[in-house]
């Protein structure tokens, strides 16, 4: 496996796929799953003639199960290094769920400075921040989040099978055909990490505050999300990153579920490509 090694000895898997010399695409996955959640966007943009990189965040997948460190900065660092390691420039950063906030945070403290970035790519992504505060009152209460440790603690396979069948990807919803496939291998992916990462990882995703990130970023940026995420609200999240960046641009697709990258590949990928592309 191909693996780096931070500066706190955490190892971080990785895939970095294609032509060396082409283009790098940087994939950030959600929670909590890992790299193997974009292999539908990876091989279609390795047909496209792009590097494809794909890391497994510290605690997921292939990654070690450390005790400590399941905080934006720790993951924005670990990234950091996996790109330093690889050499990357000119790099397209995307990012879903969880994974944008690290990507925000990733471009806003260290690629950008570092003339790494060319663009970022947030896809029902968690900034600005996800809980309800006096400064974010369309937050969600923080005993939603409360309720999903409590689920995870108690019961963290049925817990991760409860979100793959139902609102992760909208197989809740009427007329919505369920895929099996689909829902074991985010269990798959899910129960490949560690307990101690996904229960610290809430906290992460749902209390970081990246209004600062957003306003720090200048290289262009695209925001997708589905108006039916019943993981991330559309209302307190992609409109308002929007506004803060200085070249943001938001692009709404209606009916789209949280896992709008697998089921509905067909449409986000020529999507992604556009803009990587202009």
């Amino acid at each position: 496996m191909s693996t780096i090694t931070t500066q706190d000895g955490t190892q971080i898997f990785y895939k970095d796929w294609g032509p060396k010399d082409a283009q790098p695409l940087v994939f950030h996955h959600g929670w909590p799953l890992s790299a193997d959640d974009w292999d539908t966007q990876v091989l279609y943009f390795l047909d496209k003639g792009y590097r494809v990189v794909a890391h497994d965040r510290r605690g997921h997948g292939r990654s070690s199960q450390v005790g400590d460190g399941h905080d934006m900065d720790h993951y924005a660092a670990d990234i950091a290094s996996v790109v330093a390691h690889l050499g990357l420039r000119n790099a397209v950063h995307i990012g879903h769920s969880t994974g944008g906030g690290e990507a925000t945070r990733y471009v806003a403290r260290h690629g950008q400075d570092q003339g790494r970035v060319a663009k970022l790519v947030l896809i029902g992504a968690v900034p600005p921040i996800m809980v309800r505060t006096e400064a974010n009152p369309g937050g969600l209460p923080v005993e939603v989040f409360d309720g999903l440790r409590q689920q995870l603690a108690a019961n963290r396979a049925q817990f991760y099978l409860d979100l793959a069948c139902g609102p992760f990807y909208g197989f809740n919803r009427p007329d919505v055909q369920a895929s099996q496939g689909v829902i074991q291998n985010w269990c798959r992916q899910g129960m490949m990490g560690g307990a101690k990462a996904h229960y610290d990882g809430i906290k992460a995703f749902s209390e970081t505050d990246f209004t600062e990130d957003l306003r720090a970023i200048d290289v262009p940026t695209l925001v997708m999300h589905g108006d039916d995420d019943q993981i991330v609200p559309i209302a307190d999240s992609a409109p308002l990153s929007v506004k803060l960046l200085k070249g943001g641009t938001l692009k709404v697709y209606e009916t789209f579920p949280h896992g709008m990258c697998t089921t509905k590949a067909d449409v986000v990928n020529p999507d992604l490509l556009a803009f990587i592309r202009d």
